[in-house]
């Protein structure tokens, strides 16, 4: 009886259409009041978080979870982390049970843009969570694990850990996290930002590529979307894309404890580097390497499925961390003298 006089309140409170609505769809999946524990996902939206409680047979409908949160204006305040729920409240209890705030008995993980797999494994290894061995297995043999395109055949997940801080309860095993980080990579990637890349010519994982190698350039987020016009006007032309990030990573894949020492990305290439043999070395290589190199953010993906729209095919890097841009290749030549020289 108390709990219909809480509902009954709130639902008072909401618009005549919206209580309408919500009517039986507001009321319990069930009278059976065992509690499991609900996750939500940095970043989920409410019709994300709706989708993820109606798989799990806790409420009668997304649609009518999204509305009640808008409704009552709670979704910024859904925050993300574990909740205990149960089929027997009512879609409005959850709601507020939501927007309280999550119990946060697990582990803080945060996986920042442009790491490459070792260092996540590192990061995981670091807090107990797992050893990097165990982690490293998993994305390099990711069997079973789902994305939104099939892998290209030997490929492992790096690229697809979506960097992002997560709260990973302390018992999960390597598999789980690496599950974890790929299924926020799925939610990220959007039906919009696939149709755009399909647009382009880009595959998922073209898209992914692509996105990683201007992660790793892009040191102002304001170039993102001109350094990705770059490599996309040197593919389009065929011209190699001379990536300096893809020789860093090859040069670290052929002694993985050595790079361990400078951070896995080599911060001055050498002429030998530059010649190293790899299929990840886009000077002897056109087109683009294997696979990503490090692991995108989001506004780096967008950036290469809404490009500026320029004529350059090269950059420099300035001391401040910006770059010049150049149409022509004596254009490029005079920023070079003009930003590295002495170095």
């Amino acid at each position: 009886m108390a709990t219909g006089v809480v509902v009954y309140g709130i639902l008072g409170d909401l618009p005549a259409a919206v209580r309408a609505l919500a009517g039986r769809w507001d009321a319990p999946v069930s009278d059976i009041d065992t509690r499991q524990t609900f996750t939500v996902q940095p970043g989920q939206s409410a019709s994300d978080i709706g989708s993820d409680l109606y798989a799990r047979n806790l409420i009668r409908s997304p649609i009518v979870f999204r509305m009640l949160v808008e409704a009552r204006g709670v979704g910024a305040r859904i925050e993300s982390g574990e909740y205990q729920l149960s089929p027997a409240m009512s879609t409005n209890e959850i709601i507020t049970v939501l927007s309280r705030g999550a119990s946060r008995r697990g582990v803080t993980l945060t996986i920042p843009e442009g790491w490459r797999a070792e260092q996540a494994a590192q990061k995981v290894e670091a807090l107990g969570l797992a050893s990097s061995g165990d982690f490293l297995a998993v994305v390099r043999a990711p069997s079973g694990i789902q994305l939104p395109d099939a892998l290209p055949p030997n490929q492992s997940l790096e690229g697809y850990l979506f960097p992002d801080t997560y709260e990973v309860d302390r018992n999960a095993d390597a598999r789980k996290l690496v599950e974890m980080m790929a299924q926020q990579f799925t939610r990220k990637l959007t039906p919009d930002l696939r149709r755009k890349a399909a647009e382009r010519g880009l595959t998922v994982h073209q898209l992914v590529t692509v996105a990683s190698i201007v992660e790793r350039e892009a040191a102002r987020p304001a170039e993102r979307p001109i350094i990705a016009s770059v490599y996309l006007n040197r593919l389009e032309i065929g011209m190699p894309l001379q990536a300096d990030p893809t020789v860093q990573f090859a040069v670290a894949n052929a002694n993985l404890a050595e790079a361990t020492g400078y951070g896995f990305w080599k911060p001055e290439l050498t002429r030998d580097d530059l010649q190293r043999s790899s299929p990840f070395n886009t000077y002897l290589n056109r087109g683009l390497p294997p696979g990503p190199i490090c692991s995108p953010g989001l506004d780096t993906l967008e950036a290469v499925v809404a490009p500026a729209n320029t004529d350059y095919y090269y950059f420099v890097a300035r001391d401040d961390g910006s770059h010049a841009f150049a149409q022509t290749e004596p254009e490029h030549r005079h920023n070079v003298e003009r930003y590295q020289q002495g170095r």
